[in-house]
C-alpha cells in the first residue's frame, strides 16, 4: 500500500510539473490570451529601412507602433504647418475620414491646442483627406520653442493615435527666443 501511494504521489507531481512547464508557442491556453509578439509589419526593424524625411521633405512622426507615420512640413515664409498622414513605411499618403487633426503644445508652461483642417489632396477620395493644414503662424513659432513638447493627435479608422513631434530644421538666420 505504501508503494502505491508513493507511486501515485510521484505520478501526480510529475503531471503537475509537466502541465506548468508546458508552453504552446505563446498562447496561454487557460485564458485564451495571445501573448505572441506583434506581426512583423508593425515592430520588425530587421526587414525594412525608414527614410530620414517624408515624401514632402518634412520631419517624420511615428504613430502607434509604426502602424502609420505623419509628416510635418513647416513653411516659414507663410507660417503654415501641414501634416500628411502616411503609411507604415512613411512613403505614401493615407487618406483618413477626419475633418481635422490636433497639435498640442506647451507655451509658457500652459497647454495650447491648434487644429489643422482637412485639405484633401487631388488624389484623396471624396470625404477623406491625407493632408491637414494650419495657417496660424503662432503654431510654427511654438514648435520651435524650448519645452513645447508638441504632440500630434488624430484618429485613423476609429483608433486614436498620438505622436511626438521633433521639429528640427536649419535655424540659420532665425532668431528664436
Amino acid at each position: 500500500m505504501k508503494l502505491s501511494s508513493k507511486l501515485f504521489t510521484l505520478v501526480l507531481a510529475s503531471t503537475a510539473f509537466g502541465l506548468v512547464g508546458c508552453k504552446d508557442g505563446g498562447t496561454n491556453t487557460g485564458t485564451g490570451v495571445e501573448s505572441s509578439p506583434p506581426p512583423a509589419t508593425v515592430d520588425d526593424h530587421a526587414g525594412h529601412a525608414h527614410p530620414t524625411e517624408g515624401p514632402h521633405h518634412g520631419g517624420l512622426i511615428e504613430l502607434g507602433n509604426e502602424e502609420y507615420h505623419a509628416e510635418l512640413v513647416h513653411d516659414e515664409d507663410t507660417g503654415s504647418v501641414t501634416i500628411y498622414v502616411l503609411n507604415a513605411a512613411a512613403t505614401e499618403q493615407i487618406p483618413i475620414e477626419s475633418t481635422e487633426v490636433t497639435i498640442n503644445v506647451k507655451h509658457d508652461g500652459k497647454p495650447e491646442q491648434f487644429k489643422l483642417a482637412a485639405s484633401p489632396d487631388a488624389n484623396d477620395p471624396q470625404g477623406k483627406s491625407s493632408r491637414f493644414v494650419s495657417t496660424d503662424a503662432e503654431l510654427g513659432e511654438h514648435l520651435d520653442e524650448e519645452g513645447a513638447d508638441p504632440k500630434l493627435v488624430l484618429t485613423i479608422n476609429g483608433k486614436s493615435f498620438r505622436g511626438t513631434i521633433t521639429h528640427d530644421h536649419d535655424h540659420e538666420g532665425h532668431d528664436h527666443e
